[in-house]
């Protein structure tokens, strides 16, 4: 599978060069300091060919064809309760899990420390950096960016231990003991990101936090002050010291939130989630200070839309997020599912790859024209 030379308004795009990005034009990007000659494209990152069933072969050799700009290296984090067989004690609580756990809980209602009085032995044997898988891979560098990755951050680690609704109030009823874990956790993250660093040759930090809903964040600005942002700049400026860009995942209206991510240093946010946030406000205010990962949206367009809607709506993100200095990448807003049609995943790799390209000449041009 090739894929095909595209014309549009007379302008040819010469589509044989799929080669990816390189670090340098990555880091270029990133730092705002110019686009490369066509859009980053990660869709890689949220895409895996099995979800596609009776389509795999095809949805693989996609993602053969098309370029892939980001190189991921996995950095394990430990369960909630079981270890592994190099560290049975690599796990977040000192405990086994007790024979009524909530089985048939939903995921954010599983409550791992039902008392924080267990927190005291929890952080005595906290996992430690040390651990010897922690960096279970190691893709060979070949020239592309190289980013670290773990889920669950500081929000999300919170609720898969304590449950949703109990992680919800304990910023009101325990404030002590929510810095607490944030504190324990801030440290092993430090010490883990530093080793991945000397061990992998790191370009960056991918993690996630959800601290957006649908309609507004799940707390007041006054709580993601306290119990966030010294924690979240403390971790993206030990990055910034070993020489790495921190990336954020965060679904949901973020939107208040960005000012104070900007402050802090945070390099890289994904996704803007459509439908949550106004994305050509978003472009407007805060594109000058920070790149931009743009996610296609998986909730609507993807499931229910035709390959058309697709290539419209990915044309619509480039030309609301595309700038001269770079600042903009493209990816899916997460994880594609398998109400995804395989012609739908070619339309979004093939549209990125083609508008992408054409786009950047039209910034380009408008920048040369307007100096």
């Amino acid at each position: 599978m090739t894929a095909r030379p595209h014309n549009r308004k007379g302008d040819w795009i010469i589509m044989n060069d799929h080669r990816p990005l390189t670090r340098n034009e990555m880091k270029s990007v990133i730092e705002g300091r110019g686009a490369a000659h066509r859009v980053p494209m990660i869709i890689h990152f949220w895409t895996g060919a099995k979800t596609f069933g009776e389509n795999e072969q095809k949805a693989q050799q996609l993602l053969q064809v098309y370029p892939n700009d980001l190189q991921v290296v996995g950095i394990r984090m430990p369960q909630v309760y079981k270890g592994t067989d190099a560290d049975p004690e690599y796990r977040w609580v000192n405990y086994d899990a007790p024979l009524t756990a909530q089985a048939n809980a939903a995921h954010d209602a599983q409550v791992a420390i039902p008392d924080w009085d267990l927190l005291d032995g929890i952080i005595e044997n906290f996992p430690k950096a040390a651990f010897p898988d922690l960096l279970p891979g190691n893709p060979p560098d070949d020239g592309r960016y190289r980013a670290g990755h773990w889920w669950y951050w500081l929000f999300e680690r919170h609720w898969s231990l304590r449950g949703m609704n109990n992680a919800l109030t304990d910023y009101y009823t325990d404030p002590d003991n929510v810095h607490r874990l944030y504190r324990a956790l801030t440290d092993f993250y430090k010490a883990a990101i530093t080793r991945a660093k000397a061990e992998r040759n790191l370009d960056a930090i991918i993690t996630s936090d959800d601290i957006g809903t649908q309609t507004g964040p799940f707390f007041s600005l006054d709580i993601f002050r306290e119990f966030f942002k010294p924690y979240y700049k403390e971790l993206i400026w030990h990055a910034h010291s070993l020489g790495m860009h921190f990336w954020l995942h965060a679904c949901g209206n973020i939107a208040p939130f960005l000012p104070d991510l900007i402050e802090i240093g945070l390099d890289v946010i994904h996704p803007i989630q459509k439908y949550t946030m106004e994305e050509k406000h978003i472009a407007q205010t805060f594109g000058n200070d920070i790149t931009i990962w743009a996610g296609f949206d998986v909730q609507r367009t993807i499931p229910y839309g035709t390959p058309e809607d697709v290539r419209r709506e990915v044309r619509f993100m480039m030309d609301t997020y595309a700038r001269a200095d770079g600042r903009f990448m493209i990816t899916a807003g997460n994880g594609i599912t398998a109400d995804c049609k395989v012609e739908s995943l070619e339309a979004l790799l093939d549209e990125s790859l083609h508008y992408g390209t054409e786009v950047i000449r039209k910034v380009l041009r408008k920048g040369r024209t307007e100096k």
